[in-house]
């Protein structure tokens, strides 16, 4: 029995929070290439640490530890728990031939920035009573 990766749901991560969806309706949203947002770019951090002392035991000997730098790729990531699914969405996009429902981890302004510099269709959504967008990629 084939298994349809379209009814599965993908969780999109972005700066500030991530979405998910049925991986059709991303595919449907954001088209073929859609697939390159399963691949966040990661944010270089450099992190300086610097000289001090450490006392293993009180009032035993201190040891100097030396300044140290370190960079790591922090990557965009939801910060929700296993048990909450985020907050609730409605979306419509043109060619969706309908609203669809999602889940939205973040902010609402965070969602339009994202879909702003993403989507290739004008994209609306909903939540809590609230509208917003459309919003659509620039093309140059």
């Amino acid at each position: 029995m084939a298994t349809d990766f379209d009814a599965f749901n993908v969780t999109i991560n972005y700066s500030g929070g991530s979405i998910t969806l049925p991986a059709g309706n991303a595919k449907s949203l954001f088209g073929d290439d859609g697939y390159e947002l399963l691949r966040p770019e990661g944010e270089e951090v450099t992190i300086s640490k610097k000289a001090h002392t450490r006392t293993a035991v009180i009032g035993g000997p201190s040891t100097n530890v030396a300044a140290s730098t370190y960079t790591y790729t922090k990557w965009p990531r939801s910060s929700r728990s296993n048990s909450a699914g985020g907050q609730e969405i409605v979306m419509a996009w043109e060619g969706s031939e309908g609203n669809w429902v999602a889940r939205m981890d973040g902010s609402a302004s965070d969602l339009g920035t994202f879909l702003n510099a993403s989507s290739p269709k004008p994209v609306t959504f909903s939540t809590a009573g609230s509208n917003y967008g459309p919003f659509v990629r620039a093309t140059n």
